[in-house]
């Protein structure tokens, strides 16, 4: 599942981050408030954890503006504003949640979880196609042409991730932050030989080719009439 993070304190966006990501979840993290309302208005999050002061646009605003135009997403508040009318004011503009600085990433983690559970119409659906290939997320199976496909955790949140940004080239850079919570190193290959397996494992066998490789650029996800893979 895709969560967007807004959070300005780098440590403790950095931090949260990767505890998501640990968890299972595909972290979109953005450090202001004109980032995270752009993205919470033009792209799909099944939950948007929401920081109160940014140094741009707040996060009451934020929330306001995303209610206003009836974006459901679910919105959990992280503040160290912890007086009952800042509850109050942040649970009548629309937030599901509010959670008060400093807190344990356990508690953080669990109120996630809920509102997922409980979000009566969610903004992704169940699964994901792109051609003959289904993805059941809450099931964590990947099926091709009605064959099952077993791959590891971070085969299918790689998966996961290319199918949701399918048709665009993502860059090596990207795909280490958002899969594997780490800084690119130029040295190392470990994208290339993830992408190897997945593609030996979910195309090899199978048409159309969907995982193609756009030189000097990246890789991308779709079905393309003159298949670019390696």
């Amino acid at each position: 599942m895709r969560l967007l993070l807004v959070e300005d304190e780098v440590k403790t966006g950095d931090y949260l981050r990767q505890g998501l990501a640990e968890a299972g979840f595909i972290v979109e993290l953005v450090r202001n408030g004109l980032d995270g309302h752009h993205l919470a208005m033009t792209e799909s999050f099944d939950l948007i954890v929401l920081d109160v002061m940014l140094p741009d646009v707040d996060g009451w605003r934020i929330v306001q503006s995303l209610r206003d135009a009836d974006r459901k997403t679910p919105v959990l508040f992280l503040t160290a504003r912890d007086s009952v009318d800042d509850r109050v004011k942040g649970l009548e503009l629309g937030a599901d949640d509010y959670l008060v600085k400093p807190f344990a990433f356990a508690e953080l983690l669990a109120r996630v979880r809920t509102l997922l559970r409980r979000s009566p119409t969610p903004t992704l659906s169940d699964q994901l196609h792109v051609a003959n290939l289904v993805l059941d997320l809450p099931k964590h199976r990947v099926t091709r042409a009605g064959r099952k496909i077993n791959l590891s955790h971070k085969e299918f949140c790689l998966l996961e991730l290319m199918v949701r940004r399918r048709g665009e080239v993502l860059p090596r850079s990207l795909i280490a932050s958002q899969v594997w919570d780490m800084n690119f190193d130029s040295d190392t290959n470990v994208i290339d030989v993830a992408i190897r397996r997945l593609r030996a494992k979910m195309d090899d066998d199978f048409q159309p080719k969907l995982i193609h490789t756009v030189r000097g650029m990246g890789y991308k996800l779709d079905v393309e009439t003159n298949d670019e893979a390696d």
